[in-house]
């Protein structure tokens, strides 16, 4: 073992009270007891559901649950997820949390836009990546965000 590295307090004493299982997050210990890494927000669950649409085939106006326009896409994504949006992109723009770039997750929504009109909304996967339904011919797919003409929102939970 390095000099940087010390063994924890669990590790040295061999055993542990009660109270420094608490401390450590004892919730894996309780029947029944959910820790953070297993919680899942609304919109973890709504990219889910999106990525199970990828290869879906694009048609304006759809909004699944075999076919989807963009803005039908993150509706049927969300309403899954237990969250009712609007129809179109920029009503859905016009619901959500504004957010700057710099705080942008997965499963927040990137909204394409030119001057203040909002035309096209995809699901944020990270990586500078969305999931989409793009256009008339292509299938919900994953591709890089390919302009800086973009908004982001956030759904509340």
């Amino acid at each position: 073992m390095g000099a940087h590295k010390r063994p924890s307090r669990l590790s040295r004493g061999k055993t542990a009270s009660a109270l420094t299982l608490a401390a450590v997050g004892a919730t894996m210990f309780l029947p029944g007891g959910v820790n953070k890494a297993d919680a899942s927000t609304i919109s973890d669950r709504a990219l889910q559901i999106a990525e199970s649409k990828a290869g879906a085939p694009y048609q304006w106006g759809a909004t699944g649950p075999y076919r989807f326009d963009c803005s039908g896409l993150t509706l049927y994504s969300f309403k899954h997820a237990g969250k009712q949006l609007p129809r179109t992109a920029e009503d859905q723009y016009n619901r959500t949390e504004h957010i700057p770039a710099s705080v942008r997750e997965p499963g927040d929504l990137v909204f394409f836009h030119r001057g203040g009109y909002v035309y096209h909304v995809g699901i944020y996967v990270g990586g500078g990546r969305i999931l989409h339904a793009p256009h008339t011919g292509s299938v919900v797919r994953l591709e890089h965000i390919w302009t800086k003409s973009v908004w982001y929102g956030r759904v509340d939970d």
